[in-house]
């Protein structure tokens, strides 16, 4: 039987395409095919064939082979267009058919390629293969989405994480370099990583699981240490140390809430971090020495447990037989017993001890537990019947009905209508003669044909199409959008290339870049940063730095009562009165940011009086009448900045509203 080729080009060369003689290779010649092949194509690394529909103009096919070594992706692919005068497409079909054949035969006595499980095959000594069952267990285990650092192939694959290894490692890098340089020219280098690497899995692993730890929740306040310069206190405080304190300490969140804005930000953090209850708080001695504030003393028995939950008990519950707290309160009765020594009492003004084990208590409650019962209940207790039910053989059950809804649609034919209908409804309209056209043409094959042309585009000698010709630039027009003469008072909608579309994303892109630049207005490198390590501007949108600090401080005060409202609203057994609690905080969070608009308003009309008295001053000496100065940073800066966090604090309040109706 001959073999079937056909004339095709080959990156804008005219060649033949056909198959060797063993059917083991695909060949492509140019013309006159008369010498050796320029692209050989093993038949059993071909990964995939695609080819134009017959309805389309050019008759392309499209060879993808498997990628070399251990490369991850798709493969390369070959384009192939059939350029025959008599029949382009008999061709074209002729050597897809015999390659889809050859193909199949060698996909079928392929080991790696997967069979169905309905039909097990015996292997070499005859003996059956596994069951139905054991077949769809491997297959459900192997579905498991295993984590990507437990993963070996993912591991090799990560060219990142190598990069990293290999730069904090500098024995390894050396050791890399040194077996690179050495490697032979034949051995390619995809083949040398995946060979290096798999003997250094363990180390991949450690590192990839070093990379991705988080670090944990730490006690804040310890850290922080207030200094006193010329007799002033000195406070170093980011807004992401003042979220962490208003969630580990709900006393500090309480006491913030009840007294800011009546005292500024500034004044109630320096207050505190000299306090008693900052001492207290920290785990210090407290003695009678120390500074009092009025403020903070009355708080120092006050309870700092109020509104924090723990993802320890709310993902798991403790068991009435450990739980010592439940079997007092079931017992009751007088407590008893031998008293302790007199030095292993808790001194009542030295609670160091209890308040080191409420914070880490505190910390800890942060962290999700991942050590529960396997055997434990949807509650965390641990029950009998969920493990019975664990070991029950599920193949032996019969298979559950499926509960579907039912859709039951009135007056079908009004929306599945055929398009010839709507043709004859509207014979003149251009939709409806799009809606024929389109009807009888076949998506995939489309799709195809434009990414055939796409790929085509990338060979092509000239370097590529014209943009501004691809989208109908007319430099000489100005205007391209016009009505159409032929129906009055209808307006043509403008293409991507016309004038008005062009001037409307000119000026989009501009107004953008306006007002990016109005907030980092005034950047400089001794601007708050965060940390992150993220550098904020020292004066956005040319407000004042010291309205800005307490701005950034504000923001995140406010950002923490949302949270906390979310937290205890979408919780089923929360408390009313603390709900209300929540939802004050966030009316006098508004306040907070009302009083910093109105300091920075305040600040600018002093701004403004300081800039026109040395206006009228330069008037009298040189008689030259300036413009009047026009300053920023005002009530509307203020505003503008806490613009998300406004319609947060709306939002929010809104919700508590609509609840409160339905309730």
């Amino acid at each position: 039987m001959e073999l079937p080729k056909g004339r095709a080009t080959y990156k804008k060369k005219d060649g033949v395409l056909t198959l060797t003689e063993d059917k083991k290779f695909l060949v492509w010649s140019p013309l006159p095919a008369n010498g050796p092949p320029t692209v050989s194509l093993a038949l059993d690394r071909i990964l995939n064939l695609q080819q134009t529909p017959d309805t389309a103009a050019k008759v392309i096919l499209k060879v993808i082979e498997k990628p070399k070594g251990t490369e991850e992706g798709q493969g390369q692919a070959f384009l192939f267009q059939f350029t025959s005068p008599t029949d382009a497409r008999a061709e074209a079909n002729a050597i897809k058919a015999l390659l889809s054949q050859i193909l199949s035969e060698l996909r079928g006595n392929d080991p790696s390629v997967p069979k169905p499980i309905g039909t097990p095959q015996a292997d070499a000594n005859g003996a059956a293969g596994v069951s139905a069952a054991m077949s769809f267990a491997s297959t459900v285990n192997s579905k498991g989405s295993s984590i990507r650092w437990f993963d070996d192939n993912t591991l090799k694959a990560d060219l990142e994480l190598q990069r990293s290894l290999l730069n904090k490692d500098e024995d390894l890098a050396q050791t890399y370099s040194q077996a690179l340089s050495l490697k032979p020219p034949s051995i390619p280098d995809a083949a040398f990583d995946a060979q290096f690497w798999s003997t250094r899995i363990g180390l991949l692993r450690a590192h990839a699981i070093e990379v991705n730890q988080k670090k944990g929740a730490y006690n804040v306040l310890s850290t922080i240490k207030p200094r006193t310069e010329d007799g002033e206190v000195k406070l170093s405080l980011n807004p992401e140390q003042i979220q962490t304190i208003l969630h580990q300490h709900p006393l500090v969140r309480r006491i913030y809430n009840e007294n800011v804005p009546k005292v500024s930000v500034a004044t109630f953090w320096s207050k505190f971090f000299l306090s008693k209850l900052c001492k207290k708080l920290r785990g210090e001695r407290v003695t009678d020495v120390d500074n009092t504030e009025p403020l903070f003393d009355k708080y120092l028995d006050a309870d700092n447990s109020m509104g924090f939950t723990s993802k320890i008990t709310a993902a798991q519950q403790l068991p009435h037989i450990i739980d010592i707290n439940a079997n007092e309160e079931n017992q009751g009765g007088f407590k008893s017993g031998n008293r302790k020594d007199v030095e292993m009492r808790p001194r009542t003004n030295v609670p160091i001890i209890r308040t080191l084990n409420s914070i880490s208590e505190k910390i800890m409650a942060d962290v999700a537990p991942s050590d529960l019962d396997p055997s434990a209940g949807p509650n965390g207790i641990p029950d009998d019947t969920r493990t019975i039910d664990e070991l029950t053989l599920r193949d032996l059950r019969g298979e559950t009905p499926s509960s579907r809804i039912i859709l039951n649609l009135k007056e079908q034919s009004a929306l599945f209508s055929t398009s010839s209908n709507t043709v004859t409804a509207q014979p003149n309209s251009t939709n409806a003669t799009d809606q024929a056209l389109f009807s009888q043409q076949d998506p995939s094959g489309v799709l195809f044909e434009i990414q055939a042309d796409l790929d085509m585009v990338d060979e092509d000698p000239s370097g590529g199409i014209d943009l501004r010709k691809g989208i109908g630039v007319n430099d000489d027009s100005d205007d391209e959008a016009n009505a159409d003469p032929s129906v009055p008072h209808v307006t043509a909608i403008p293409h991507i290339g016309s004038h008005n579309a062009r001037l409307a994303a000119k000026s989009q892109i501009l107004s953008s870049l306006k007002k990016r630049q109005a907030e980092n207005t005034s950047l400089s490198s001794s601007g708050i940063t965060t940390s992150t390590g993220t550098a904020l501007p020292l004066e956005p949108m040319t407000i004042p730095a010291s309205v800005s600090h307490q701005c950034y401080l504000t923001n995140a005060s406010s950002v923490e009562f949302l949270r906390q409202f979310y937290s205890t609203f979408m919780d089923g057994n929360a408390n009313q009165a603390e709900l209300r609690y929540y939802v004050d905080a966030l009316g006098k969070s508004r306040e907070r940011i009302e009083a910093l608009a109105e300091e920075a308003e305040r600040l600018k009309k002093e701004k403004e009086g300081l800039l026109m008295t040395e206006a009228m001053e330069r008037f009298k000496k040189t008689g030259v009448k300036m413009k009047r100065p026009k300053v920023r940073g005002g009530r509307e800066d203020v505003l503008g900045l806490f613009e998300g966090t406004l319609v947060g604090l709306r939002v929010a309040e809104g919700v508590w509203e609509a609840s409160g109706r339905e309730r």
